[in-house]
């Protein structure tokens, strides 16, 4: 294995750095358990105050660090254009974290043009951190992760994200297709940790319809260094809006692909 560039292994060092101490941010400001507390963007989508607040501190930290980086977030947008880009969801399952619940996580991915080449999430009220970079692995709190050798679909868990913009019967269909197989469906309300699940090899394969980059953008090395498969995301829209996203164990992605009618790469 090559050494990695000592520029994105700086910059992976520095956003491990950033993103603990945004999640330790988010920690302190979790609301309790009980009823949702923050508003409603669209339906069962919520906005809290943290996201705001954390998004605006990787913001200020990851301008001071690399000031000619490109910077994109959930709230805020496009606010730097560059060569190397950071993506950010401050609160990647909000709907979790307004009630206390602890599956939610902060996530950042770096981008060099449209190709993803470093990821962090971490989830700080799970203590797991992921970490990836571009040819030199994929890693849970340190430890190598791999996608899982589950190839029999009576035997895998596969997990489909909810979303309010995807009509009913498209979801049920899709839930029916998984079913079908044998397979145990699952969902758990966090993107970006349900694809780290199948890097890590805890899910077998995630589903989407509409999703979008700062979702993924962590997410996206860990997958492809844990020898998941994925479907095209970015080359169909997911780099400007929101896009269908596929990632499965390499042993059952293609019956995946098939039952589901979502192509992979």
């Amino acid at each position: 294995m090559t050494a990695p560039s000592p520029a994105l292994a700086c910059r992976l060092e520095a956003a491990r750095s950033v993103v603990r101490d945004a999640a330790r941010m988010a920690m302190a400001m979790r609301p309790q358990p009980g009823g949702p507390q923050g508003e409603l963007k669209a339906a069962q989508d919520w906005l809290t105050e943290t996201d705001g607040a954390v998004e605006a501190f990787i913001a200020g930290r990851m301008k001071a660090l690399f000031p000619d980086d490109g910077f994109e977030g959930e709230e805020g947008g496009v606010t730097r254009t560059g060569s190397l880009r950071w993506v950010v969801d401050p609160i990647d399952g909000t709907s979790n974290y307004a009630r206390g619940r602890s599956r939610w996580c902060v996530s950042l991915g770096l981008l060099d043009g449209d190709e993803p080449v470093a990821g962090v999430i971490e989830a700080p009220a799970l203590q797991e951190v992921y970490t990836s970079l571009r040819g030199h692995g994929a890693f849970l709190n340190g430890k190598p992760i791999q996608a899982s050798r589950v190839a029999e679909p009576s035997r895998a868990m596969i997990e489909m994200g909810w979303s309010g913009r995807v009509p009913k019967p498209v979801f049920m269909e899709k839930i029916d297709a998984i079913m079908g197989l044998g397979a145990m469906p699952r969902s758990g309300g966090c993107g970006a940790l349900a694809l780290a699940d199948v890097a890590s090899g805890r899910l077998d394969g995630y589903i989407e319809i509409v999703i979008n980059l700062w979702d993924v953008a962590g997410a996206l090395p860990l997958l492809a260094e844990a020898g998941a498969r994925v479907s095209p995301f970015l080359r169909d829209g997911g780099l400007t809006g929101g896009a269908v996203i596929m990632a499965a164990n390499p042993h059952i992605a293609q019956t995946l692909s098939d039952a589901v009618g979502i192509a992979l790469e």
